[in-house]
């Protein structure tokens, strides 16, 4: 072989040995936590619903208070209302 086969095969051994795999592996890895990130709209989606169930919540704590007020005891009765 010639100086210059030498010259171009070792930087490409090198190369397709250590580079390539950990270059594919990164490339990977940066596309599966991208495609598991949420998009816009689901991201806005969820931050609907968290707004709804606290907005629920208010109202059951509500709800609540109103029958421990007039119906004392209704916790301990359970399904018997």
């Amino acid at each position: 072989m010639n100086g210059f086969a030498i010259a171009f095969m070792v930087p490409a051994v090198v190369f397709m040995a250590l580079v390539a795999p950990i270059w594919i592996f990164m490339h990977y890895r940066s596309k599966r936590r991208s495609d598991a990130a949420l998009s816009e709209t689901e991201r806005s989606n969820l931050m609907e619903l968290e707004q709804r169930a606290a907005g629920m919540l208010k109202r059951i704590e509500t709800l609540e208070s109103i029958l421990d007020a007039q119906t004392p005891g209704w916790r301990q009765r359970g399904g018997d209302l």
